[in-house]
């Protein structure tokens, strides 16, 4: 229901409810000074973050939730070196509600903020010309003279009013980043990313354009690691760090989840996973691994622990910009995976016999060899077959062939 009342008679009901008695911003300063510190390294002290939400089902909040290198509390309370306190204005966390939290955007658009201010856009940008008399998503709302009636401001309203006095734009989440589910086939939004939405030209005040940091939902530490290598560049403390041409971190996504992953050895000896559960390399039940970049296997989801591949899930490529259109159906052997698939069989079938005689090799003291015995108590028996002798004599030739040091 949109009640008709005059500007100057707006009720202002954003500190109901508000026990804190303070607004977000107040909280935050007042726990900053009982830690009695302050970031004397660089101009800013604090650096307010507007954390705008399109079309979006909150799992990159959750997600950077739980980073821990470096953590959300560490960020909000300036206690980093070097970095200033980000005031952080976010509908999940604020204590204001209504009028109250769209304020402090006004300011930053009057420009009297008194800070520099970072946009971080978690979801796809609709296009809300599709909604009609409606909205997708919107934040706060705004007296309509034409109508005389209040009216929300979508999200993206927001966006393009706010970017261009950023000191940068961030994407977060493969919705953010490239449209996402949101953007899939057959949408009815008009969905799209930020990048999309603000255009190729764009560029926030310090000169950069939309820093993308895709995953659905992507790793916590990618996010705050990332806004802290941000933070010391507009701190003046750090270069400009380093992307890539599709404005991801490139330390971060400049490999493919294969070539970190704890399964690839298995994809080289051409031994594949045929049901979920199993050990081997997932290529062949689903996985996109070889030609997605993405760090979780690496990294970790939380903590350094869990990733899809980690615990068993094909890679789904979620992190790409042709997710999820490009990569279904989901859980199906890629084309390409036939021939190299294949490839990597026959390659194994040479190379996997040869490192299990150098392997059983290692596996043995040099003591045994010559006693031809193993003194275990646990079965291990001395069996070495002439043609694993033969073929370490010559591996051996090999091994310390130009060397000085040689065993009697």
């Amino acid at each position: 229901m949109v009640v008709e009342v005059k500007p100057e008679v707006r009720p202002k009901l954003g500190m109901v409810g508000n026990v804190a008695g303070a607004t977000t911003e107040e909280i935050q300063h007042l726990a900053r000074e009982q830690l009695g510190r302050d970031s004397l390294l660089g101009p800013y002290t604090h650096v307010h973050v507007f954390w705008l939400a399109g079309m979006s089902c909150d799992g990159c909040t959750i997600s950077v939730l739980g980073a821990v290198a470096p953590r959300v509390e560490d960020l909000l309370m300036g206690s980093l070196p070097g970095l200033p306190q980000i005031l952080l204005h976010h509908s999940a966390v604020n204590v204001e509600s209504g009028d109250p939290f769209v304020e402090p955007m006004q300011r930053a658009l009057e420009g009297t903020l008194g800070a520099p201010y970072v946009i971080v856009y978690e979801g796809s940008v609709p296009d809300e010309t599709r909604a009609g008399d409606g909205y997708w998503s919107a934040v706060g709302e705004e007296f309509d003279e034409r109508t005389g009636q209040f009216k929300q401001v979508p999200s993206s309203v927001w966006l393009k009013r706010l970017a261009p006095g950023a000191a940068a734009v961030i994407a977060i989440g493969t919705c953010a980043t490239w449209g996402g589910i949101p953007a899939a086939y057959h949408n009815a939004t008009g969905a799209m990313s930020v990048m999309d939405f603000l255009g190729r030209d764009y560029r926030s005040a310090l000169g950069l354009p939309v820093v993308n940091i895709p995953g659905c939902a992507p790793v916590g530490d990618n996010f705050t690691e990332t806004v802290a290598a941000v933070l010391l560049f507009l701190q003046g403390l750090g270069p400009v760090p380093e992307f890539d041409e599709l404005g991801r971190p490139a330390w971060l996504f400049g490999e493919t989840v294969h070539r970190q992953c704890t399964r690839a050895g298995y994809y080289e000896e051409g031994v594949f996973a045929e049901h979920y559960g199993d050990r081997e390399c997932l290529v062949e039940i689903g996985c996109w691994g070889p030609v997605v970049n993405c760090n979780i296997t690496a990294r970790g989801a939380l903590n350094g622990l869990g990733g899809c591949m980690n615990v068993g899930g094909p890679c789904i490529g979620c992190t790409m910009p042709g997710f999820p259109d490009k990569f279904s159906p989901f859980y199906k052997a890629p084309p390409g995976s036939t021939i190299s698939g294949t490839i990597s069989r026959l390659n194994g079938s040479f190379i996997r016999p040869l490192r299990r005689i150098t392997q059983r090799d290692r596996n043995r003291e040099t003591r045994w060899d010559r006693q031809r015995a193993i003194p275990s108590g646990w079965g291990a028996e001395y069996d070495v077959p002439i043609i694993e002798r033969t073929v370490e004599f010559f591996y051996n030739r090999l091994r310390w062939r130009g060397s000085s040091a040689k065993p009697e």
